[in-house]
């Protein structure tokens, strides 16, 4: 499968939340949602990014926004994550991993030398009409959603 770009139709998925419902993109049409794929809850970096979009919600959702987290972590973890870091937000439990698969950032990683399968973090911008308008892909874990707001100015 070939990365999703800008200008592609995202891919739709219903996953359950950090609260056990199901959560599909098709739930948010007509609305901009910030998709943001991580790869796992409660460590440094991912703590960084969750929490800038956290403390830059409101800003986020002024401007139409609504703010969506990805990783394979199941909804256990996710619920920690949340109540821990006061996250305003949706995390989806990707534990199958259809939708990093489906979005193309399931991608092998290497650290230490050591070679294995992980989560690219990666963040789409994607329209009310579920086309996506930007991909980043070299996201800055603790200016996350500033990156975005530089993009939709």
């Amino acid at each position: 499968m070939a990365t999703l770009k800008k200008g592609d139709k995202a891919p739709n998925f219903t996953a359950n939340d950090q609260n056990g419902n199901p959560v599909s993109l098709a739930d948010f049409k007509g609305k901009s949602v910030i998709l943001y794929f991580y790869p796992k809850d409660d460590t440094p970096g991912c703590t960084a990014e969750s929490c800038d979009f956290r403390d830059n919600y409101q800003s986020l959702v002024g401007k139409g926004f609504e703010v969506i987290g990805v990783s394979v972590d199941d909804e256990k973890s996710h619920k920690k994550f949340e109540t821990k870091y006061q996250l305003p937000f949706t995390l989806i439990a990707d534990t199958d991993h259809s939708i990093v698969e489906a979005y193309d950032v399931w991608k092998e990683k290497n650290m230490y030398g050591k070679k294995y399968m992980g989560t690219a973090r990666t963040t789409f911008i994607i329209n009310g009409d579920g086309i996506i308008e930007q991909v980043i892909d070299k996201v800055d874990t603790k200016a996350s959603s500033q990156q975005v707001l530089d993009l939709i100015q």
